[in-house]
């Protein structure tokens, strides 16, 4: 049985349950000979399969990540061979291709994917309430009033 840290370990709770569902699907991939290949990894693939190349701003946004962890993914992607990136209209862009390892790694992920949907709509079944319907409703909470609000609401005095 997991040891359940104090209630106010939040931010480290959420942590260890992204770190544990992270785990268990790199392993899937590592089980499968792909032992550099990263869950996060999958959604902008995923998005590139659909969309096609695409300037790593306008990945970052379809992802719906920041374009700072876009970056760092899509230079993990780059060394792992799964992508390949030209310069775009000006210095600063660079465009993301699928490399041609990706499009042949691809019906792997594609059956993961599907794999840990079924996976995590059982998850989901177990729980009172979805995962993610839960998370959105979080960061729904947090957009209305931010935790830093939030805290000077709780009487945190403001930086001298």
């Amino acid at each position: 049985m997991t040891q359940r840290p104090e209630r106010e370990a939040l931010g480290t709770l959420l942590r260890h349950v992204l770190d544990r569902i992270d785990s268990d699907v790199a392993t899937v991939y590592s089980e499968r000979g792909l032992a550099d290949y990263r869950p996060r990894f999958s959604p902008p693939l995923r998005v590139l399969v659909a969309d096609g190349p695409l300037p790593i701003r306008d990945l970052a946004r379809r992802v719906g990540v920041t374009h700072s962890a876009a970056s760092q993914s899509v230079a993990q992607m780059a060394r792992a061979g799964l992508v390949e990136l030209t310069p775009g209209a000006d210095a600063r862009q660079r465009i993301v291709h699928l490399s041609a390892r990706a499009r042949e790694l691809l019906p792997l992920i594609e059956a993961e994917w599907a794999a840990t949907t079924t996976a995590l709509r059982e998850l989901d079944a177990e729980l009172p309430v979805p995962l993610a319907d839960l998370l959105y409703e979080v960061l729904a909470a947090v957009d209305r009033r931010s935790m830093r609000q939030r805290i000077a609401d709780a009487g945190l005095p403001p930086p001298a």
